[in-house]
């Protein structure tokens, strides 16, 4: 029997947590699994499945089934308790997985391995219940993870105070640039520290354990992870056509939580010069503050450079009065938009970003240069990385209100689009736009890393 017919044995569910920013870099490595003989199941929520869009030009190679998260019924779109829904999902998701699980094996389609969002430990226990491959997928970075792990140990205090924060194979770090949800308990949602915690709370019994990330991005702490988990780099997840072209057709990543206002984003930055535009994003579930989003709009004004601004339905009541009127021709405002092409458009000079792991990784892979607006969770940690470490953008620092202000705004992007240390943070996200795609290219890191897997599901 050869490769591939064994290969074709192999059958894996991919079970992402709920949520845009998990769903899309797990769909992303699914595609990747398809593409080296693999085939791949992705799992979603009954609520789920029936408010996502779903392009079957780009998920045709991906089967979809569902298991109940408990709320069948109620939007996932909308605020609910984090504690209540993860407590119940665990529950309901363990008995509707585990019979999946034995309907597949009914009809033919036994599974391999599970492979699940970090955010679900307890798929884990089914895993080893059916006698599967348990495989964790991490959709943030190693250095976020390992900051957990070192809490959950009991190796760092919390809340953190004032001192630096010294971890293995990680920058020195103050308390203010670790997870929101360690440093800064009153203001973290009920639920979200030991939601984030417990996400390494059975690691040691996983058998494998897979980050959105590619090796030279995060070398040292994938180095002290190596020695103690069998790890694998992945990433970066972004659909094949903005990376190394293997996978053909790959041109999104297919699902949607909002409908993208493609036509309409694309059509206006056709008619902006190269690099003039400020595209800005602060991702599916960032709330903003309405002075917050006042003092943005006014610095985006300020600044005199075109603008894209993505600003939920929800959040739109809060720009400041006829501003959309007032900057018409300067800028334009969108509810959702297909992000990946705005970033990979030549009219795009930078991202305002809240730097979310996948808007970051999205902005490494296609060499966009950032000014990094870090609200909550892990994205202080990836604005650290990103102005101390990769060298790919500009903090834009609040006052003693937790506001950034207008005039840090339009400064941040002045600096960017024409200052001298705009010039040298362009050149580094070229570099590192160039090592993302030899990471996942044939006989990079992250595709050797994958073909390792692949041989473990295989043989």
């Amino acid at each position: 029997m050869d490769m591939e017919e064994k290969s074709c044995k192999a059958h894996v569910l991919i079970i992402p947590c709920p949520a845009q920013g998990h769903i899309n870099p797990m769909l992303q490595f699914s595609k990747r699994l398809v593409f080296k003989g693999i085939k791949a199941t992705l799992v979603t929520t009954i609520s789920l499945s029936k408010t996502m869009h779903v392009d079957q030009k780009y998920c045709s190679s991906i089967a979809i089934e569902t298991i109940s998260d408990g709320s069948d019924n109620v939007d996932p779109r909308q605020p609910r308790s984090i504690q209540d829904y993860f407590d119940r999902f665990k529950v309901v998701g363990s008995e509707t997985l585990a019979k999946l699980i034995k309907r597949l094996d009914d009809i033919g389609q036994p599974v391999t391995a599970l492979i699940y969002d970090s955010a679900m430990p307890w798929v884990l226990d089914v895993a080893k219940q059916f006698g599967l491959l348990g495989v964790v997928f991490f959709t943030q970075t190693c250095a976020v993870n390992s900051i957990y792990y070192h809490v959950k140990r009991g190796f760092l205090p919390v809340p953190l105070s004032g001192s630096d924060v010294s971890i293995p194979g990680l920058p020195l770090l103050q308390a203010s640039e670790t997870p929101s949800f360690i440093y800064d308990l009153e203001s973290t949602p009920p639920g979200l520290h030991d939601l984030s915690v417990n996400q390494l709370s059975n690691i040691d019994e996983a058998d494998w354990l897979l980050f959105n990330t590619f090796y030279k991005l995060e070398d040292k702490v994938v180095d002290w992870m190596a020695k103690r988990w069998k790890v694998g780099t992945i990433g970066p997840t972004l659909p094949s056509m903005y990376l190394d072209k293997r996978i053909e057709d790959d041109k999104d990543y297919g699902i949607n939580l909002y409908k993208p206002k493609t036509i309409d984003c694309i059509s206006w930055l056709n008619n902006r010069p190269s690099g003039s535009v400020v595209y800005v994003s602060f991702g599916s579930v960032a709330y903003q503050r309405p002075e917050q989003i006042e003092e943005l709009a006014w610095g985006l004004k300020g600044s005199k450079y075109n603008f894209l601004w993505v600003v939920r339905e929800s959040e739109q009541t809060k720009l400041p009065d006829k501003f959309k009127e007032e900057t018409s021709d300067q800028g334009m405002i969108v509810s959702w938009c297909p992000q990946m092409e705005v970033l990979a458009h030549e009219s795009v000079g930078c991202f305002v970003t809240h730097c979310g792991l996948s808007s970051v990784f999205e902005a490494t892979s296609l060499g966009v240069a950032m000014v990094a607006v870090p609200h909550f969770a892990d994205q202080p940690t990836n604005a650290k990385y990103v102005v101390d470490v990769w060298g790919t953008g500009i903090r834009a620092f609040p006052d003693e209100k937790g506001i950034v202000t207008r005039e840090v705004v339009e400064n941040c992007i002045k600096e960017i689009m024409e200052g001298e240390k705009g010039k040298e943070i362009k050149e580094n996200a070229k570099k590192w736009k160039n090592l993302a795609r030899e990471a996942i290219d044939e006989g990079g890191s992250s595709d050797k890393d994958i073909d390792e897997f692949v041989a473990r599901l295989v043989y």
